[in-house]
């Protein structure tokens, strides 16, 4: 009599994720760190310092490059000139 009165306060019921999701608490506080650690990696990966750095620093790069690219062309113009002033004056 005794064993029985045992088995029959055990709780057969499911658990909440059990019953509403069809998975056990180990298994959704898994699932649900596994969704926070992606959903973290991406949000590194889109804007990140690495991102961010990397982007504004291509930026000083490329108005670098075109200020060079300005003053190297004026450059070649002026010696060009001279390239042709001098050409003149020797008469070839």
């Amino acid at each position: 009599m005794q064993e029985e009165n045992i088995y029959e306060d055990i709780d057969t019921s499911q658990s909440v994720t059990q019953e509403y999701l069809g998975l056990s608490l180990a298994k959704f506080i898994i699932l649900v760190l596994m969704v926070l650690a992606f959903g973290i990696y991406i949000g590194l990966l889109l804007y990140g310092t690495n991102s961010i750095e990397i982007l504004f620093g291509l930026q000083e790069y490329q108005t670098y490059l075109s200020d060079e690219s300005f003053r190297l062309k004026h450059e070649n113009a002026e010696l060009q000139s001279k390239f042709f002033e001098l050409k003149e004056i020797s008469g070839q």
